[in-house]
């Protein structure tokens, strides 16, 4: 299959009838696939090459040095994730053995006031734990902030696409509890474990996913039509997907794609990351267009998910 693109400045650029044949193009990637490379994104390359230098920096450095700054119990989810520690799959109520992967997270910037779920501060808004790295959190924090801005700019594309007001989705993404996590996959042996994976099959939880992989590089996969098919890395795109949560939220018009991370014999290393983007803790997810059906709210929805995967 030719994989699907979409150009986020063309659109908003555009006016009238050629503004609503690309949201229609962009509903029919979403009902078809749930996955696009977006290009023309407008992210500057001095914000992604700061990110990936410390990135690397981090993942270079020895174990012993990582585990300062381990997320202190199963569940917390800011911090570093050692290697062996999570099996994707099992969000998916599959048992495989644990992903073959070690990875970073870290989560909002400012915490808001007055959410009546204390479980909200003892989740999502926890510290992160920074390394001791020049420039990390730095770089971190500013390729945070680019990510929820050029999330807020799908999502208002996402709107259009399903014929709604560019602002539908505002009020609920005011004060976001996204994630961002880089992801580093370490070579792989000649032999892995039956139905290990450098992560396992999974659909992500919430609104959308921003991933960036390294330029050129393998193992992302896509189920389509009782097929696995791979995802380009192309320079200058991220791949963008839309997660459980925007499935329910288009009553099933919109599909949340199984995928995962291949593990094949003597693959070399492989980075990536990872913006996670979810509503605000009590934002109340209905439907769209439908009466009568359950409501779910965003917060407590994604922190059973995560802590389903943990080993």
């Amino acid at each position: 299959m030719e994989f699907p693109k979409f150009n986020l400045q063309k659109f908003e650029k555009s006016e009238g009838t050629h503004r609503k044949e690309l949201a229609a193009e962009l509903d029919s990637i979403c009902r078809e696939t749930g996955f696009l490379l977006l290009e023309n994104h407008g992210v500057s390359n001095a914000i992604i090459d700061a990110q990936w230098r410390r990135v690397s920096d981090f993942f270079s450095l020895p174990k012993d040095k990582k585990q300062e700054v381990a997320v202190p119990y199963p569940g917390y989810p800011y911090g570093w994730i050692g290697p062996n520690k999570e099996a994707l799959a099992a969000s998916k109520g599959k048992k495989t053995p644990p992903d073959l992967k070690e990875s970073f997270n870290g989560g909002p910037f400012s915490v808001p006031v007055g959410i009546r779920d204390k479980r909200a501060y003892d989740f999502c808004y926890q510290p992160t734990i920074w390394p001791e790295v020049n420039g990390f959190k730095d770089a971190w924090r500013i390729y945070y902030v680019e990510m929820e801005r050029l999330a807020k700019r799908v999502m208002t594309a996402f709107a259009e696409a399903l014929g709604l007001e560019p602002s539908f989705f505002n009020a609920f993404i005011e004060s976001p509890i996204s994630a961002l996590r880089a992801l580093n996959y370490p070579a792989t042996l000649d032999v892995t474990e039956e139905g290990q994976q450098r992560a396992g099959a999974h659909t992500d939880y919430g609104s959308l996913t921003i991933l960036l992989p390294q330029p050129g590089t393998a193992g992302l996969q896509i189920y389509q039509k009782g097929a696995w098919v791979d995802v380009p890395a192309e320079k200058d795109c991220f791949v963008v997907n839309i997660g459980d949560l925007m499935e329910l939220w288009t009553s099933g018009r919109w599909v949340s794609t199984l995928h995962r991370v291949v593990a094949k014999p003597n693959q070399p290393e492989r980075k990536s990351l990872a913006f996670f983007h979810q509503p605000n803790w009590d934002a109340e997810i209905m439907p769209i267009g439908t009466n009568g059906q359950k409501s779910i709210i965003s917060g407590p929805y994604l922190m059973n998910k995560f802590k389903s995967t943990n080993v």
